[in-house]
């Protein structure tokens, strides 16, 4: 029996869970985010410690505030999203990019009419410009198998068996057995001048409108209608009467304030929240906001020692680097690709957007991610306002 006053065990499993699910999970795409848009590791390790402290602090004090599991996350899209860029835009360029995509947030959790906007994004073209993020990743999964077979495949097949029998466990399982194989080839290490904790270093932004319209535009959708508002149905679901507009606000300011650290996004989370606003994680549903602080004490601790954490992807062979993250966007991705072919009266366009944005073209510097929504709205505007020859 648990002591009075004191919350369950369950409660410290079920956020020790998400945090390690959360973290471990998708760690190597924000390294390799920040790797592609120009960041050393210096910036990198200050992306990570921003990321979490943007995570475990507001997640801390929303949750005591409203009474209800408010467990933030990284943008796991939106990291993907800036992976995939191929603009060459440098590091305060992305930053530019990641305060223009705050500041939307921000509009949008203050007006009530945005709010309400956001919510009628076709999700067919939204969840399909994910998709089309997402495809390359999973690609070069198998792509890089002629270098690296053996470990590949092996992880490959520990990734699938635990995905069936303990799915909250099948990529912090890959991260094991990745790290456990570096260890016996003597690979494992850390970048010269890593230090035991985590830091932040700030970053002057450059605003460029292309850059806005390319990578800020896109993040900002995709955050919003791929983590925040499915962030919020979790909430629903377990019961609980979220302040919408509130929280969106509360995401998009705590991401102003981290974006000059390198934090390209915190928004509510939506499957690790899952582990936490449960029955599971506490009996009560009226304190259950508990789990929501304690989550977000474990994501302090880990801003803690960010530096090491990072600095052990950072020095990840890239070959490697790829694999852990192709394998941890599968379930992002299938849960896409059923999103976007869901309604079949728009299947047309979400496959046009999918294509789009996939093929990674780049027209007059804007990316693939903008063109794609492009051509995907354009598609259903036609369905719509064209009426068929009888």
């Amino acid at each position: 029996m648990s002591a009075p006053n004191l919350p369950p065990p369950a409660s410290f499993s079920a956020a020790a869970v998400a945090t390690v699910v959360g973290f471990g999970g998708t760690v190597a795409l924000i390294v390799q985010a920040g790797q592609v848009l120009g960041a050393g590791p210096t910036q990198i390790i200050s992306m990570v410690t921003a990321l979490c402290l943007g995570i475990g602090l507001p997640g801390m004090l929303l949750s005591w505030r409203f009474r209800m599991p408010v467990v933030l996350a990284w943008s796991t899209p939106g990291a993907a999203l800036l992976a995939a860029s191929a603009l060459g835009l440098g590091w305060a360029n992305a930053i530019g990019a990641f305060v223009f995509a705050a500041l939307l947030m921000v509009l949008t959790g203050l007006a009530p009419a945005l709010g309400r906007l956001a919510q009628k994004i076709p999700a067919s073209v939204a969840s399909a410009m994910l998709a089309g993020v997402l495809l390359p990743f999973v690609l070069k999964l198998f792509k890089v198998v002629p270098d690296e077979m053996g470990l590949a495949v092996g992880l490959l097949a520990v990734f699938i068996v635990t995905r069936r029998l303990w799915p909250a466990w099948s990529l912090p399982a890959v991260l094991v057995a990745a790290f456990a194989v570096l260890a016996f080839k003597g690979q494992i290490g850390l970048p010269p001048g890593t230090g035991l904790f985590g830091g932040l270093s700030p970053v002057m932004p450059v605003f460029d409108w292309k850059v806005a319209v390319s990578l800020g535009l896109p993040l900002f959708l995709v955050t919003l209608a791929s983590q925040n508002l499915p962030g919020l149905v979790v909430l629903r679901a377990a019961g609980y009467e979220p302040p919408a507009n509130r929280l969106i606000f509360a995401t998009g300011l705590t991401s102003l304030i981290a974006a000059p650290f390198g934090a390209h996004g915190v928004n509510l989370a939506a499957i690790t929240a899952a582990l936490c606003t449960g029955p599971d994680a506490h009996p009560d549903p009226a304190k259950r906001w508990i789990v929501g602080v304690i989550y977000g004490g474990f994501y302090v601790v880990v801003a803690l020692f960010a530096a090491p954490l990072a600095g052990l992807f950072i020095a990840m062979p890239h070959a490697v680097l790829a694999i852990i993250t192709g394998l941890a966007l599968i379930a992002a991705l299938t849960g896409a690709l059923g999103a976007m072919l869901a309604k079949p009266d728009a299947r047309e366009a979400a496959v046009l957007t999918f294509a789009a944005t996939g093929s990674g073209v780049a027209l007059f510097g804007i990316g693939a991610a903008f063109w794609g929504l492009v051509v995907g709205f354009a598609a259903l505007a036609a369905m719509r306002w064209i009426r068929p020859r009888a």
